[in-house]
């Protein structure tokens, strides 16, 4: 909340527990409730940023009353200006509605007043006053019936000022405010002068624009003296019940005193039916009475009209606008009036109903922010870069694995894994059908151990007669080739007959046999003509238009003379080598990685 809000939220919920006539078990939150509230609000300055989880918000001015604020939010890059009551035109002590700097991905805004058109504070101002003073110039009293937040301080300034110039006139006719709350809230108006326009905030420096001349205090009818002309504002603004209801039921039936509804009026309440002038009115305790009074209606309404909401939606140009708290009928028309104004332009603007879901997808470009010794060189347009991609809420951050633990609260760690597993079979069986299986067994050298490693990361020993256990460090790769392992000592175990030592090939001829594999990708690859193998030396020579290379297989490098050539050979050599040295092309990525851990 910004900070009048809060001052002001304690003061109304407050006053609502008071006058709320529902049982007490009925009621949502007692004061008890209250005060364990106020301890959690978090109060905020206008403009100022925060965030939570990864969502960003902050907010502007709305221009509706004293703290009323628009929050801009944003969630992954995706930005919503959810108004709220707003206005944009300014009046004696408010400043219009800030036009935000950034253009949101969805506008959700009032439609209060729908295609109406205010009428321009001067002339309002000038037809207000004018007819409450014909209302007192005649011998009667004039009602205000207002809420006791935001209009009521703004009519309080117009009177007081009008007063003050008309004073020959107007010194003998007192001005009532009656509101308890409304009291109180004005001592946080008296406050935040700094936070109006600044007309308000000029008179500030000499005087409380807040401390009135010509307006008196009324907090009871009874101690009203209803003795000639007067002017009364008092809450609450629908004539529902309280002081004005009194005072309204009180000068009804005479047609001298006359009643100003200032702004707008709810369907279903008694400031709204009696705009269309009844002939009569039904009082609280339920007699009849005739309606004679005078009843004007001047709309000092802070609520956004037409052409505010039209000219704030061309200046953002949002592409999704969504338009909320107005009555069916209002909203219809205004989107209607906005989808002619809006024609050819790519806008969607909805309607939604109460608790009605609305779906909106955006694609929203991810950008990642690279940190430590991968962005000491600086950028370099079209370079390739890589590292782990850390995700926090919404925001992407590039880091070396070797420095996760400094810019994240992530740690790395090591998870080695043993596993007994039951084998009485053979030992030799086993040694043999691995080695048939994986590229690399070689035996254990420690001499109080059985065993065989496979690719240097599986160890396999012979526990026992019964048992034979593995032991590796865990990772992806490592993890299948001991499932694999502990398969192989299943099938063994479950059909030992079929499974029958035979003679092993040499790694002489192991290592030809892989040279004629990768042969044959290359003769695939650049014609029969063009591969020549050289059996002694473990090469295979490549012609290609004149040129040659030479790819050695013990040290699985490629040499030429042509640039162009040799580094279209490592690229299909990487093929080559993921096709015939899978397992083992893995491990080395994966130890590669380790060691920068």
């Amino acid at each position: 909340m910004t900070h009048p809000t809060k001052a002001i939220y304690k003061m109304l919920l407050t006053d609502y527990i008071r006058i709320s006539n529902i049982a007490i078990e009925d009621m949502l939150f007692d004061e008890q409730d209250l005060l364990k509230s106020m301890d959690k609000i978090e109060q905020i300055d206008f403009h100022s940023e925060l965030e939570h989880l990864g969502v960003k918000f902050w907010c502007y001015n709305a221009g509706h009353v004293l703290g009323a604020a628009m929050f801009m939010v944003e969630i992954a890059g995706v930005k919503v200006l959810y108004t709220g009551d707003f206005s944009r035109q300014e009046d004696r002590h408010l400043m219009a509605a800030e036009i935000p700097e950034l253009c949101p991905d969805v506008l959700v805004v009032e439609s209060t007043y729908g295609v109406q058109i205010h009428e321009p504070r001067k002339e309002r101002e000038s037809r207000f006053c004018g007819t409450i003073h014909n209302i007192v110039r005649r011998g009667g009293r004039c009602l205000i019936p207002v809420f006791a937040l935001g209009r009521a301080q703004e009519l309080l300034l117009i009177l007081d000022e009008y007063w003050s110039s008309h004073s020959e006139d107007l010194k003998n006719v007192p001005i009532y405010y009656a509101s308890t709350l409304g009291k109180k809230c004005m001592a946080v108006f008296q406050t935040y002068t700094s936070m109006m326009n600044e007309k308000i905030r000029r008179q500030a420096t000499i005087s409380n624009p807040f401390v009135f001349s010509y307006i008196q205090e009324l907090t009871s009818i009874e101690e009203f003296v209803d003795s000639g002309p007067c002017v009364v504002m008092a809450s609450p603004g629908m004539l529902q019940s309280g002081l004005s209801r009194q005072l309204f039921e009180l000068w009804c039936q005479s047609k001298k005193n006359g009643v100003m509804i200032p702004g707008y009026c709810v369907e279903g309440t008694l400031a709204k039916t009696i705009l269309s002038e009844p002939p009569d009115v039904q009082t609280m305790d339920g007699r009849t009475v005739p309606l004679n009074l005078s009843i004007h209606y001047i709309s000092f309404s802070a609520h956004s009209d037409f052409a505010g909401t039209s000219t704030f939606i061309d200046k953002l140009s949002p592409p999704n606008v969504i338009l909320v708290h107005g009555e069916k009928n209002e909203m219809t028309r205004l989107q209607q009036a906005l989808l002619n104004r809006y024609e050819g332009k790519k806008i969607e603007i909805l309607t939604p109903k109460n608790c009605q879901t609305v779906r909106l997808q955006f694609r929203g470009q991810k950008t990642a922010k690279a940190v430590g010794v991968i962005a000491s060189g600086g950028p370099e347009h079209l370079a390739k870069m890589s590292g782990l991609l850390v995700q926090k809420d919404y925001q992407y951050t590039l880091v070396d694995p070797s420095e996760l633990h400094t810019y994240t609260k992530l740690q790395t760690t090591t998870i080695s894994q043993s596993l007994s597993v039951p084998y009485d079979n053979d030992w030799d069986t086993l040694v043999y059908q691995l080695s048939l299986m994986f590229e690399e067994v070689t035996p254990i050298t420690e001499e109080d151990k059985t065993g065989v490693q496979v690719h240097d990361t599986i160890q396999v020993t012979r526990a026992s007669a019964n048992h034979v256990t593995l032991y590796w460090v865990s990772n992806p790769v490592n993890d299948l080739i001991s499932d694999s392992i502990v398969a192989i000592i299943f099938q063994i175990s479950h059909n030992p007959a079929s499974f029958q030592v035979e003679k092993q090939k040499s790694k002489e001829e192991n290592e030809q046999q892989k040279l004629t594999l990768i042969e044959r990708h290359l003769v695939a690859h650049f014609g029969n003509d063009s591969v020549v193998r050289n059996q002694e030396n473990r090469t295979i020579t490549i012609t290609f238009d004149g040129t040659e290379a030479i790819y050695k297989l013990d040290t699985k490098s490629t040499e030429c003379g042509d640039e162009q050539l040799k580094e279209q050979l490592e690229e299909l050599m990487k093929f080559i080598h993921g096709a015939v040295f899978p397992i083992k092309e893995r491990q080395d990525k994966n130890e590669s990685e380790s060691k920068k851990l």
